[in-house]
């Protein structure tokens, strides 16, 4: 199978190591061509540790950093453009995405019949407190009646999808919000898949709650301008 895993990472030094360790763990059957963390610009240990990573794994481990803090959406992006593969799996870099259920995520992309595909976790049980939970229900309430996306969980990390159709999409700060709407916007195909969800082993979210809302609704009303606007579909060539 053809993929590379996508992990983008800002200050998580403490959990790159054991995240790698598990994804190669439960990957032997189906190895990825490689690991690429990209590196947010931290300001702690986070490139050492993925240097040492790299040391000890050999090339699947590959650092790409940012010279400056961009956010998720952009690190997320840049992995997927020094990505060679022609599939794409990404999981949140704090751990909380189980790398167990990534063989399953590969065996649905071998069966797929397109490439205009996204896969999508569902986190059907959160370990994040009650205030997290709520905002993520109201977030993704809002979008769905707005967007049409048909996902019950469109803020999970876990994801996979085609490296060209990914790169086809249109490009925005907090893009990784509405893959599900975009993708669909473009043609493509959604599949939610019910995952694990775990508590962060270190560290803090890099996220408030208030931002993620307010940052939520702004965006949304973008992406639905979009949606308005496109006319694009899926097409076939006819080889008669």
């Amino acid at each position: 199978m053809d993929y590379s895993i996508v992990i983008p990472v800002h200050n998580e030094a403490g959990n790159v190591g054991p995240l790698v360790r598990e994804i190669v763990d439960n990957t032997r059957a189906d190895p990825p061509a490689r690991i690429i963390l990209v590196d947010d610009a931290s300001t702690d240990d986070t490139a050492d540790v993925i240097r040492r990573l790299h040391d000890e794994a050999g090339p699947i481990v590959e650092l790409v950093r940012n010279e400056q803090c961009r956010g998720q959406s952009t690190a997320v992006y840049n992995g997927v453009q020094a990505a060679t593969t022609r599939w794409i799996v990404t999981l949140d870099g704090d751990g909380q995405n189980d790398p167990a259920d990534v063989p399953t995520f590969i065996e649905r992309l071998k069966d797929s019949e397109h490439e205009e595909l996204l896969l999508i976790g569902h986190r059907t049980q959160r370990n994040d407190t009650w205030q997290r939970r709520a905002a993520s229900r109201i977030a993704n309430g809002i979008r769905g009646w707005l967007l049409h996306d048909r996902s019950p969980d469109t803020g999970c990390g876990l994801k996979a999808f085609s490296r060209e159709f990914f790169l086809r999409l249109p490009y925005f700060d907090h893009m990784h919000r509405f893959m599900p709407a975009l993708t669909r916007q473009y043609g493509g195909e959604v599949v939610s898949i019910p995952v694990r969800h775990r508590a962060r082993r270190s560290g803090t979210s890099k996220y408030g709650i208030l931002d993620r809302l307010w940052v939520g609704i702004v965006d949304l009303f973008g992406v639905a301008w979009l949606g308005r606007r496109n006319r694009l579909t899926r097409w076939t060539r006819d080889s008669a």
